[in-house]
């Protein structure tokens, strides 16, 4: 009796064991990330993100694999075709409506007071519907130094009374007059993709145009044509032909110094480039808001998000992750690792550069009050291109109607081509 009973018992434990074994034992998650070999610490803070949640519970085990940014979305199309996509998706803000219609991804059904507060930016829509968050933004300023304003009596704008679209033009004038500097203005036309569409588009938006009709997303026909978008095409063309500066064949090492090193008075240049221009102007450094062409001063907004796969088996648990990365702990420390901006006032107060009267407070401001999606559509993807070139043959002097016309018949006929995009 003996035996059996303990035989009976070492069943009953081995069985109970087995029960709770399965109950405590974690669930894989698949994680694809877009920035291997990040050359900033966004990468080694992904990774330790990834153990932090792997450690506070028991359910859920997040394996990451991480890809080079250029070859990234081509992956994820592949996966889609293929039926492997991960659990958890890291997608560029403006791309996501365009993987959630073509059906890579699935609503997020986060929380609302998850995000409560937080920049526009940040947050992934798509009819109607949170598919991604972000824990960071980006933002653009005119950066130059006091010094240079003072010197040629220009009135340095604020973000309440920014500069009009003639004061801006007046100041750049003025300081071409003075011969003191290769170009008034770096625009950062040695880059190319993505910059064109975010830097530049809001100031066609400015103007009063757009990249495609926000009211229908079925087409472009009289806003990216229409005289508003004309008059930006012709400013936007004058910059390159009256010397204002340079253009798109600008050296890429110049982007990078030139208003450091004195070639250019001004550059419209992003959060992520603004500590070397601290260090090496320190209090005189400034960053300026965008100016107003007449409908109010743009600029770009949305980086990269997470969001939760189509065909993931386990959406609780991919939603899980996204909601332990948006503590404030988390945006303050990707803030303090990569210079980005934490999309919450409460991350922001504690980080190195975005509290309050910190080196790079203005643009948490500028983000909050000058932001502008690009167009919340899966036809953006083809858009952005669209737009590009346009903007690109502008600047190398083409005819501004016909290169706008044209760019609108191409977006039109891909909006067509592809059922208007579920819109």
């Amino acid at each position: 009796m003996k035996i059996g009973f303990r035989t009976a018992s070492a069943t009953m434990i081995a069985a109970l064991l087995g029960v709770n074994g399965s109950v405590s034992a974690q669930t894989t998650l698949s994680l694809w990330y877009h920035g291997a070999g990040s050359a900033n610490a966004e990468e080694a803070l992904v990774n330790q993100l990834v153990d932090d949640f792997n450690a506070s519970q028991s359910d859920w085990k997040v394996e990451i694999e991480t890809f080079p940014q250029l070859a990234y979305n081509d992956a994820v199309g592949a996966a889609a075709l293929a039926g492997e996509l991960p659990d958890i998706l890291d997608v560029d803000g403006p791309v996501m409506p365009n993987w959630a219609w073509a059906g890579y991804m699935q609503p997020l059904a986060i929380d609302p007071a998850k995000i409560d507060g937080f920049l526009s930016g940040p947050i992934g829509t798509w009819n109607g519907e949170v598919y991604s968050v972000g824990l960071w933004d980006a933002a653009v300023a005119l950066t130059t130094r006091r010094s240079t304003l003072e010197k040629y009596d220009i009135r340095i704008p604020t973000l309440e009374e920014p500069w009009t679209g003639e004061e801006f033009n007046a100041a750049l004038e003025t300081i071409k007059a003075s011969g003191d500097f290769d170009y008034p203005l770096d625009l950062g036309m040695a880059w190319t993709g993505e910059w064109y569409p975010y830097a530049f588009s809001p100031f066609l938006q400015s103007f009063g145009g757009d990249i495609v009709d926000r009211d229908t997303y079925a087409t472009a026909e009289d806003v990216l044509n229409g005289d508003a978008a004309i008059a930006f095409g012709e400013w936007w063309q004058g910059l390159f032909e009256d010397g204002m500066a340079p253009g798109t064949s600008q050296d890429a090492a110049d982007r990078e110094t030139g208003l450091v090193s004195g070639k250019y008075a001004m550059s419209w240049n992003g959060n992520w480039a603004a500590l070397p221009v601290v260090e090496a102007f320190g209090d005189d450094a400034l960053f300026l808001p965008a100016p107003d062409f007449g409908n109010g001063p743009k600029i770009g907004a949305a980086s990269w998000q997470f969001g939760v796969s189509a065909t993931s088996e386990h959406p609780e648990g991919a939603r899980a992750f996204v909601e332990f990365a948006l503590q404030d702990s988390y945006l303050t420390a990707f803030s303090d690792g990569t210079g980005l901006i934490p999309p919450t006032t409460s991350a922001a107060e504690v980080t190195k550069n975005y509290n309050p009267g910190g080196p790079l407070e203005i643009f948490y401001s500028l983000s909050e009050a000058q932001a502008i999606l690009r167009p919340v559509t899966p036809g953006y993807i083809v858009q952005a291109k669209v737009f590009e070139k346009a903007l690109a043959d502008i600047a190398n002097g083409a005819d501004v109607a016909d290169t706008l016309d044209a760019a609108v018949d191409e977006i039109d006929a891909d909006i067509e081509a592809n059922g208007g995009y579920g819109h």
